[in-house]
């Protein structure tokens, strides 16, 4: 049986910044990822924006780490050659009754840290944006976006520079806490071999699947590992000369931030995500739900054309909180909560996780180190 200092599970965005993380220290680093490659779920089925940390309570995990993130993110790029874009975003009223939404973003923004925010008049914005529909907005020009997979891949550049292992196509089948030890039971899908091996840590980073491989660790109560909801988001793409140069969010709806327009860096336009819960791990895109984003675009651009939505992809956000229930933070467990020397499980990370995930890793490696 191999035994390392440490194995991440997920090479996602997380998995692969926190492996960055622990390779600089020097710890003998093994990502296992159950996909053939990396990234292929949470991590780039996304809209690919850089936050700026607007739209989360004061406090909370992720109104700290998304601000923090943010920050650390734009530098990364900037330095190791990451394709991305500081472009703007307007978050738009189409209703006057939506103007104290407005204010409490504002409001609630600045708390946390955003301090470059500006309230627009609708005259303001449709300068900016000629084809914007609107009662007034907010500016953010510290939003973004992020090309999210040569940003893992500059990740899982750095970790292998410094001796990161990836074993793609593993997966993790159960786990024992021992002391001093984790070992963990593998099959690698491509030789169809089962092997065990142990670490002095497991940080269990693997998004859509965290909680279920942690419900595998026998030796952790599982009153620690919190119930987990699929939120699936479709998104629609318009072909043709972009009708903007910034993104466009509505006011925020329940369970996201509603049906907004990002830019990919070549400047193309997509919709969404919308929300529909769902109970297992689904992809599929039903174009019928193209009827909802034609009403909810054109209340913002009105010269939408019929039939001019195409759908493109989805993604399922990895949610602690139900439909109706108040969103959850970003949950980064260690041993001060359950106990267990050397593990550290990450639930819940969804946006503002992608902007966050430098800011994530640094805490997760410092969690690692008070264990």
């Amino acid at each position: 049986m191999d035994t390392v200092d440490c194995i991440i599970a997920g090479a996602g965005v997380i998995g692969l910044a926190i492996a960055r993380e622990t390779a600089r220290m020097g710890l003998e680093t093994i990502i296992v990822e159950a996909a053939d490659a990396i990234g292929t779920e949470t991590s780039s089925r996304n809209s690919e924006v850089i936050h700026a940390g607007i739209y989360y309570p004061q406090g909370s995990l992720k109104a700290q780490l998304c601000v923090s993130g943010r920050q650390k993110l734009y530098a990364y790029a900037q330095d190791r050659g990451v394709p991305h874009k500081r472009c703007g975003k307007l978050i738009v009223a189409t209703q006057d009754n939506q103007e104290a939404a407005l204010a409490a973003i504002v409001q609630r923004a600045q708390a946390c840290g955003v301090d470059d925010l500006r309230m627009l008049s609708a005259a303001e914005a449709q300068a900016m944006e000629p084809s914007l529909s609107c009662t007034s907005a907010i500016l953010s020009p510290s939003t973004g976006i992020v090309d999210s997979h040569a940003l893992m891949l500059a990740y899982l550049g750095e970790a292998e520079e410094r001796g990161a292992f990836l074993s793609l196509n593993t997966k993790i089948v159960s786990g024992q806490i021992r002391p001093g030890e984790i070992r963990l039971q593998t099959h690698d899908a491509t030789s169809g071999s089962d092997y065990e091996i142990s670490a002095r840590h497991f940080i269990n980073a693997a998004g859509l699947s965290a909680n279920a491989i942690a419900r595998k660790l026998e030796g952790l109560d599982p009153k620690f590992v919190p119930p987990l909801h699929y939120a699936r988001g479709s998104y629609f793409s318009v072909t043709g000369r972009p009708a903007f140069s910034r993104l466009i969010y509505p006011v925020p709806e329940p369970g996201g931030l509603g049906v907004h327009l990002t830019l990919d860096l070549n400047g193309s336009m997509r919709f969404g995500p919308d929300v529909e819960w769902i109970d297992e791990i689904d992809y599929r895109v039903n174009p019928a739900r193209a009827d909802h984003f034609y009403g909810e675009i054109r209340k913002y651009w009105r010269d939408l054309a019929d039939g001019s939505l195409q759908p493109t992809y989805s993604g399922i956000r990895p949610k602690l909180s139900g439909p109706g229930e108040p969103a959850a933070d970003f949950v980064i467990q260690g041993p001060d909560v359950h106990g267990v020397q050397g593990l550290i499980n990450l639930f819940g990370i969804e946006s503002p996780g992608l902007t966050s995930s430098l800011a994530i890793a640094e805490l997760t490696v410092s969690t690692l180190k008070s264990s």
